[in-house]
């Protein structure tokens, strides 16, 4: 029998009276009467945890959407305007290139068909068509610079074209030095943006279209703004289908305003004269055909 008691004697000291009293339910009961505020900070204390992991999420997604949101704004200003000033050298380079190659493989060209071969200023050779995507000319702009140079490739394709910065040629319209409608064009912003700052042009300002025979000179004339669907700008004389054409015309088309497609800003120009390959590159663009020399 001592030895029975010594060992209730042991449990009694592990679990004391309270203790003991905090675990019945006459206990609990009766605690609970006596302080109510201990029965709500205990429930406070069992909800408090989810409160915390709900926030939690909410702070994650709420960073992780800021991140996002930062990383776009980035995306862009390197599309809209970063990779435009990057891509100019490149393509300035590469046009340079071109310019060079027919340099080499240069013959001295011959008047258009029924023309005087003495005449070949005001009576251009007209290149045939090229395959789809192939470069074909090179455009030079002294208005926008000695580093403006950039290739021009035949059609219009988004994807085959226009987003691989060149200049795009529709199709459908004459080749440079014939008569008619010469139309170009180009990304406003992005992909190379070539006609950025067509909205700078001023009414005699000259642009050029250089060709393996030589190099094709237009003056501008003056813009017009037009609805995309507006596809009059592409007729031999622009906006005046069934005409037929008597000069030969060159005409800019690109997105207005900035960064967006709503409208098409469009630049006609008149041609001039055209200078042989063999007589080198008009001065007023020779330190750009010859890289910057």
């Amino acid at each position: 029998m001592a030895q029975g008691r010594d060992d209730h004697g042991g449990i009694e000291d592990l679990f004391p009276d309270d203790a003991g009293a905090e675990t019945s339910p006459e206990g609990s009961a009766a605690r609970s009467d006596a302080d109510p505020a201990a029965t709500v900070a205990s429930t406070d204390r069992r909800r408090r945890p989810a409160k915390k992991r709900r926030l939690s999420v909410v702070g994650v997604a709420g960073e992780l959407l800021i991140t996002a949101g930062v990383l776009v704004l980035m995306f862009l200003g390197w599309q809209l305007w970063l990779d435009d000033q990057l891509s100019a050298p490149r393509l300035k380079n590469e046009a340079t290139g071109l310019s060079q190659q027919w340099d080499k493989d240069a013959q001295k060209p011959t008047a258009a068909p029924s023309q005087p071969a003495s005449d070949i200023s005001q009576n251009p050779p007209v290149q045939t068509a090229p395959k789809n995507a192939e470069r074909f000319a090179l455009l030079a702009i002294p208005r926008f610079g000695t580093d403006f140079y950039r290739p021009i490739a035949e059609g219009v394709s988004v994807s085959q074209v226009l987003n691989k910065y060149e200049v795009g040629h529709y199709p459908s319209t004459q080749m440079p030095g014939d008569i008619g409608n010469f139309v170009i064009a180009s990304h406003r912003s992005a992909y190379g943006g070539a006609l950025h700052r067509i909205h700078e042009l001023e009414v005699g300002d000259h642009i050029f279209i250089e060709t393996q025979d030589g190099w094709y000179q237009y003056s501008f004339r003056n813009l017009e703004y037009v609805k995309p669907t507006g596809v009059g700008v592409l007729d031999p004389v622009p906006q005046q289908d069934g005409v037929a054409a008597t000069q030969r015309l060159l005409t800019l088309t690109t997105c207005n305003p900035f960064y967006s497609t709503a409208e098409r800003i469009i630049g006609y120009s008149v041609f001039d004269k055209f200078t042989p390959r063999a007589d080198g590159p008009p001065k007023e663009i020779a330190a750009t055909v010859n890289g910057g020399s």
